[in-house]
């Protein structure tokens, strides 16, 4: 009896490694494919991006940069940056993409059990005045970041735009 209650779990044991290797297989049929769509719909691809480049540039633009003047300033440069977001976004999307499309695919079909949400509780020990400091801190570096590579990108692109005439 001890032989077959084994003999049975070896057997549900060695069925489940072949689904996940079959599993396994047409995942990476799937990246493959992913693959070869994306290097021959190149055309579509680049198309897509500077889509979302157009839009995205505009509408950034638009939010963080209020003066009229500097706002359409930066429409210029962004127009003149585009065919280099072309060349860095499209490298990124066939390295990346295919991968990233695959595991999300994956893990639409695998049907795990969703790890259970926390349900946001506040801890009445913590002082919401320092919490809300910190983040106010934390606000206050990023956007000197922020600043600080805006300011960056401006003087590269006037730098290439420098030479570029010469």
């Amino acid at each position: 009896m001890a032989i077959t209650k084994s003999s049975k779990k070896l057997v549900k044991t060695q069925k489940l490694l072949e689904e996940e290797g079959r599993e396994q297989e047409r995942i990476n049929n799937i990246l493959l494919l992913l693959e070869h769509l994306i290097e021959r719909e190149e055309i579509t691809v680049k198309s897509i991006l500077d889509c979302l480049y157009d839009v995205g540039s505009v509408n950034l633009i638009n939010k963080k940069i209020p003066v009229q003047l500097l706002n359409s300033m930066m429409k210029f440069i962004a127009r003149l940056s585009k065919p280099a977001f072309r060349m860095v976004a499209l490298y990124w999307f066939k390295k990346n993409c295919p991968q990233l499309i695959t595991n999300w695919l994956h893990k639409k079909v695998s049907f795990k059990d969703a790890k259970k949400t926390v349900s946001n509780v506040v801890d009445v020990s913590i002082d919401p005045s320092a919490e809300v400091e910190t983040c106010k801190q934390e606000i206050k570096h990023l956007r000197s970041q922020v600043k600080l590579l805006a300011g960056s990108l401006i003087a590269v692109i006037v730098f290439f735009m420098t030479t570029s005439f010469n």
